[in-house]
C-alpha cells in the first residue's frame, strides 16, 4: 500500500538552511533508520537541513518497514522498472522540500543506502538541475546502459563493504565503470571487512565529501570602474 512520502526532519543548526541533505533508506527500513546520521553530521554541516523520507510503499517482506519498489529477486528487470516507477514521487518530494527550505535545486545532496542508493543515482542523475552531490552506501547503479538519459554530471561518492553479502562488492565496480564511461565524475571507498552496512570510516568520508560539495558559494564583488 502506498502513502504520501514524508519522514523525520532536522532543521539547520544555524537556523537558516543553505543546503538540504536527503537520506534515502534501504529496502524494509524507513526514514528513522538514517536520520540519526544527520544528527551527527549537523555538527559538521551546521548550515544544512536534513530529511529522511519514508518510502511510499509498505514492504511485504518487512511489514513495519517501507520500500521504494518491490523486490522479488525473480524478475531480472524489476530494479529497472522499480526505479522508473518510484522516481516521479521522489522527484516531487525533493522539489517540495527544497521549496519548504527556500533553497534552489543545486543546493541539494542525496544520500542513499542499498535500495536508497539505487534511487539516489537514478533520480539524481535525471533532475532538471543536478544536485550538488550524490553519496551512495552499499548500493548499485541500475541500468547503466540508460545513462544517456542523464541531465547532468554531479559529483558522486560510492562506499561499499568488501564483504557485503546482500549487494556484492562487484556492484561498486560495475557502477564506477558505468558512470566513468558516461563521463560522470565518481569517487569510491572500499570498507575492509564490512558487510551490508555503513561503518565509521564510511561516515567520515561521506561527511567530508558532502561538506566539501555543499560549501556556501562565494560571491565575487567587482569594483566599479572609474572614468
Amino acid at each position: 500500500m502506498s502513502q504520501a512520502i514524508d519522514g523525520p526532519r532536522l532543521p539547520a543548526a544555524t537556523g537558516k538552511p543553505k543546503a538540504l541533505v536527503v537520506f534515502l533508506h534501504g529496502y524494509g527500513a524507513d526514514g528513522n533508520d538514517l536520520i540519526a546520521i544527520g544528527r551527527e553530521w549537523r555538527k559538521l554541516m551546521p548550515d544544512a537541513a536534513f530529511v529522511a523520507p519514508h518510502a511510499s510503499e509498505r514492504c511485504m517482506a518487512s511489514p513495519q518497514g517501507r520500500q521504494w519498489f518491490p523486490l522479488t529477486f525473480r524478475d531480472p528487470t524489476e530494479r529497472a522498472h522499480g526505479v522508473v516507477a518510484a522516481a516521479p514521487g521522489l522527484d516531487a518530494f525533493l522539489d517540495a522540500e527544497l521549496a519548504r527550505n527556500g533553497l534552489t535545486p543545486d543546493r541539494l545532496a542525496l544520500v542513499g543506502f542499498s535500495q536508497g542508493t539505487m534511487m539516489a543515482l537514478h533520480v539524481g542523475l535525471r533532475r532538471k538541475v543536478p544536485p550538488a552531490a550524490i553519496l551512495g552506501y552499499s548500493g548499485m547503479l541500475v541500468s547503466p546502459e540508460a545513462l544517456a538519459e542523464a541531465t547532468g554530471k554531479p559529483p558522486i561518492l560510492l562506499v561499499h563493504g568488501d564483504r557485503d553479502e546482500v549487494i556484492p562488492v562487484e556492484a561498486l565496480f560495475a557502477a564506477t565503470d558505468g558512470l566513468g564511461a558516461a563521463g560522470i565524475p565518481v569517487e569510491w571507498h572500499l570498507s575492509a571487512g564490512l558487510g551490508h552496512g555503513i561503518d565509521g570510516e564510511g561516515l567520515r568520508q561521506g561527511a567530508a565529501f558532502l561538506g566539501s560539495m555543499l560549501k556556501p558559494r562565494r560571491t565575487i564583488h567587482r569594483a566599479a570602474s572609474q572614468a
